[in-house]
């Protein structure tokens, strides 16, 4: 006869799961970095890393199932999930009329590959907060410090090896932390949204010192990466946690505190070379982006040039402005890769997205919006969610799935009899589940 798990038994499957958890989402998220110079090492460790995390995120999903959870789920916000997928059925009808197929089809494939992992990735921290009442496993620790440690890789690297982690810009005039690692906005984007999720943690009873020790790292390297539009994300995240502070003297000196960094960040960020002109130009993006609109554009306005392609060439040219092979938009990406049609429809789904969000409790709300605030706003100069591969599609695939997957609260016969079986001190609160 079966062993009924103890108290003790399942809280060390969670303790388990939350660090496989947790070690698991840093691979994944560390395989978007260029770790080396070595072409082939660094597509070894892409494409092992990536598909061993999703390998290794179905079998965190299989493992809470044989403990006792349920498997079957529903939808809910129906409308963000179910239109992503349009987005990426419109992408692969896009091979038709791509003039690089090959290409295309490595990008839509990369986003299928993190969609899967995302989709159990999140259905599994579901099962758990449904299944499992003693769970204390979160979203935002596991984000927050999967960035953490991430993040500390370049802090000690920027000191032991500076060479490699800083990347010289201006001529040489300056330098910002990332490297040919990481794009220095991208790195400074995911430290905001680290600082973001480990915010939360200041909520709990955990020792607080800690996780102020951590933020300020973040804080540092964020800075270090000069990154302008991670830092107006983060000031943005901030003042959401701030407003919603019972605590006016806190308030008041966090207030204080960002009126003195402002004069700073002015002078190191925004009056960097080429000063307001520099900004407002977007670094140089503005006439490049003009003449996508209107040199490109019109050549295939309704359906673009296939998936993350942007002309018929693997670059777009102009006398107006520099040769590129992505916009440094997510947006204008679409536009030109999918036309007016794909944008239209990533449009409608990001809409749908944030209504999803709004309808969440509280806490649920503001972490969800504190992770998207830095991808969107990083959207708007990078890659950005509807991009070429990189993990703020990841990310942003998490979120959809965070507000779009319920636990089925219609449980048929079969699943009953498995829970009197493996989780029988569940029954009662089942007992409220409708039976099919």
């Amino acid at each position: 006869m079966k062993v009924i798990n103890t108290k003790e038994d399942e809280a060390q499957f969670l303790k388990r799961t939350e660090i496989i958890m947790l070690w698991v989402l840093f691979i994944m998220v560390a395989g978007f970095f260029t770790w080396s110079e070595n072409v082939g090492i660094t597509r070894v460790i892409k494409v092992g890393s990536r598909i061993g995390m999703t390998t290794a995120a179905i079998f965190i999903h299989r493992r809470i199932i044989k403990r006792g959870a349920i498997s079957s789920f529903q939808w809910k916000n129906i409308f963000s999930p179910f239109l992503y997928f349009a987005y990426l059925i419109l992408g692969f009808i896009s091979f038709l009329w791509s003039t690089d197929v090959g290409y295309s089809a490595l990008q839509w494939f990369m986003d299928i590959e993190s969609l899967l992992f995302a989709f159990f990735f999140m259905k599994s921290l579901m099962l758990l907060e449904t299944w499992f009442p003693d769970n204390k496993i979160r979203f935002y620790s596991l984000m927050g410090n999967t960035v953490f440690m991430l993040l500390t890789i370049f802090a000690i690297g920027m000191f032991v090896n500076p060479t490699a982690f800083f990347r010289l810009v201006e001529g040489g005039e300056d330098k910002r932390l990332g490297g040919y690692i990481m794009n220095p906005n991208e790195l400074g984007m995911i430290s905001g949204l680290g600082i973001s999720c480990l915010i939360f943690d200041l909520y709990g009873d955990k020792k607080k010192w800690i996780t102020i020790l951590k933020i300020l790292i973040m804080g540092f390297v964020l800075i270090m990466t000069k990154s302008r539009s991670s830092l107006v994300g983060l000031l943005l995240i901030v003042f959401f946690h701030i407003r919603r502070s019972p605590n006016k003297k806190l308030q008041y000196l966090v207030y204080i505190g960002v009126a003195a960094v402002i004069p700073v960040a002015v002078q190191k960020l925004i009056m960097r070379k080429g000063g307001i002109d520099d900004v407002l130009s977007m670094t140089g993006r503005m006439p490049f982006w003009k003449a996508l609109i209107n040199e490109g554009l019109p050549r295939e306005p309704l359906l673009g040039f296939g998936f993350m392609r942007i002309d018929y060439k693997d670059r777009f040219e102009s006398v107006h402005t520099y040769a590129g092979h992505m916009t440094h938009n997510t947006f204008i990406q679409v536009l030109m890769n999918l036309g007016f049609i794909g944008l239209i429809l990533v449009l409608i789904q990001l809409i749908a997205t944030i209504r999803g969000f709004l309808k969440e409790p509280e806490e649920k709300k503001l972490m969800l919006l504190g992770i998207l605030i830095p991808v969107i706003i990083n959207s708007f100069t990078e890659f950005g969610i509807f991009g070429e591969t990189n993990y703020g599609i990841l990310f942003y695939q998490m979120l959809i799935f965070a507000i779009s997957l319920q636990p089925n609260q219609r449980l048929t016969t079969k699943e009953r009899l498995y829970l009197k079986r493996k989780r029988p001190e569940l029954i009662l609160p089942i007992e409220s589940f409708s039976t099919l």
